[in-house]
């Protein structure tokens, strides 16, 4: 049987958007949740962390129910715009934002959280806007957060399964990625294509973990050297 690369190639296209456009979207939000002092914090904290405890079907469900012609989105953007979300890469794309935003969010917010109080006043003191001081005193100072939540996000948008299956089903070229693809030989009874296509992911999400865990041990003895 001859195998394709295509399946892997579209994964990583597709966690690649995702993971660009959730570090714009969730690197604002992380920061202003990391300052907040509101009553509401808990309640904005356990909304962004839904699609960590929610089925994917569930999930999926709702996400393919709101880009569906049936729903007054789904309809509006297909009448006036001509643009249909189901089944296709870009359906796939919000999808995937919306299961992965957590993984993004929650180590960038950890790592704002993690700063001393003082840095950040003394920034303030300094004459440092609220943007000069996210993008010139806290980020610098949260790297092993930051790169721990768009490697993570990378992986766990590699891993998808439910979500993308549901919104986008299984189109070659357009939807169907590796995990895709992996259940497909399982359903069909082909384990060895299944074995080889499982080995790749593993491999695949062992290397981005291990990415993670060295730079980040390697932080920490630079700090300690200090």
């Amino acid at each position: 049987m001859e195998y394709s690369f295509e399946p892997f190639l579209l994964s990583f296209k597709l966690a690649s958007i995702v993971s660009i456009i959730l570090f714009l979207v969730a690197l604002p939000l992380a920061w202003k949740l990391s300052l907040s002092r509101s009553k509401l914090k808990p309640i904005y904290e356990a909304l962004s962390a839904l699609p960590i405890v929610l089925p994917p079907t569930v999930l999926g469900f709702y996400v393919l129910y709101a880009l569906s012609q049936n729903s007054p989105l789904g309809s509006l953007l297909e009448e006036y715009l001509g643009v249909k979300l189901v089944f296709n890469f870009y359906g796939l794309v919000i999808a995937s934002c919306i299961y992965s935003f957590p993984f993004m969010l929650q180590p960038l917010q950890s790592g704002f959280e993690s700063l001393p109080k003082s840095l950040i006043e003394a920034s303030y003191l300094c004459g440092k806007s609220n943007f000069q001081t996210l993008l010139h005193v806290a980020l610098p100072n949260i790297k092993s957060s930051l790169l721990t939540a768009i490697v993570i996000t990378f992986a766990h948008t590699i891993g998808e399964f439910g979500v993308v299956l549901m919104v986008g089903g299984s189109i070659s070229g357009e939807t169907k990625v590796a995990s895709i693809a992996i259940y497909e030989f399982v359903e069909t009874l082909d384990y060895r294509s299944a074995h080889i296509y499982s080995a790749i992911m593993v491999a695949i999400s062992f290397f981005v973990l291990l990415l993670v865990y060295v730079f980040n041990y390697k932080q920490k003895k630079i700090g300690f050297l200090r």
